[in-house]
C-alpha cells in the first residue's frame, strides 16, 4: 500500500490537479490554485496517495481542516476526498481516511466530519463501512455574487 504524502508545494498540488478536477470537473487549474492558496491560509490540509503501478500519478486525495462548532466541539473536517475511477476498490479512500482519523484520535476528538453529494451512492457506501453515519442534511442558497 502507497503512503500518504502532504501536498506543501505547488508541484504537489499541481499533481493532484487530474483527481481535484474529477471531483470538481467546473475548476479550471488557475482557479484551483488560487482557492488552495487561499484554503491553506485557513489551515486547509490536501494529503494524497500515488498509483501503486505508476507513483507519477495521483490516484486519490483528501483535503480536511479543523472546526469548531456548536454542535461537535472542534473536529476535523473532510472538505474534499475522490479517487480516480480506474484506482477505486484498492483502498486508497479507506487509506486517507484512517490517516484523518488518526489525527483526530491523537488530538482527543470527539469526531470527523463530511458532507457528500447526494447522487455519490459508492461514496456514501465507503463512508457507511468506515462508521460515518448520516448526522444532517447540508443546504445551500445559491446567490448572484461571486
Amino acid at each position: 500500500m502507497p503512503s500518504i504524502q502532504y501536498a506543501l508545494t505547488k508541484e504537489a498540488f499541481m499533481a493532484c490537479t487530474e483527481v481535484i478536477q474529477y471531483l470538481r470537473p467546473s475548476l479550471r487549474s488557475e482557479q484551483m490554485m488560487e482557492l488552495l492558496k487561499q484554503m491553506q491560509e485557513e489551515k486547509y490540509e490536501l494529503i494524497y496517495v500515488t498509483a501503486e503501478e505508476d507513483p507519477s500519478r495521483v490516484a486519490a486525495f483528501a483535503g480536511f481542516r479543523h472546526r469548531t462548532m456548536l454542535v461537535s466541539g472542534t473536529t476535523i473536517y473532510i472538505d474534499d476526498l475522490a479517487c480516480l475511477p480506474e484506482f477505486q476498490g484498492r483502498g486508497y479512500a479507506t487509506l486517507l481516511l484512517n490517516h484523518i482519523r488518526g489525527i483526530a484520535e491523537k488530538e482527543g476528538l470527539r469526531s470527523v466530519r463530511l458532507d457528500s453529494g447526494p447522487d455519490r451512492l459508492d461514496a456514501h457506501k465507503l463512508y457507511h463501512r468506515r462508521g460515518y453515519y448520516i448526522s444532517a442534511f447540508h443546504f445551500t442558497q445559491p446567490l448572484a455574487g461571486k
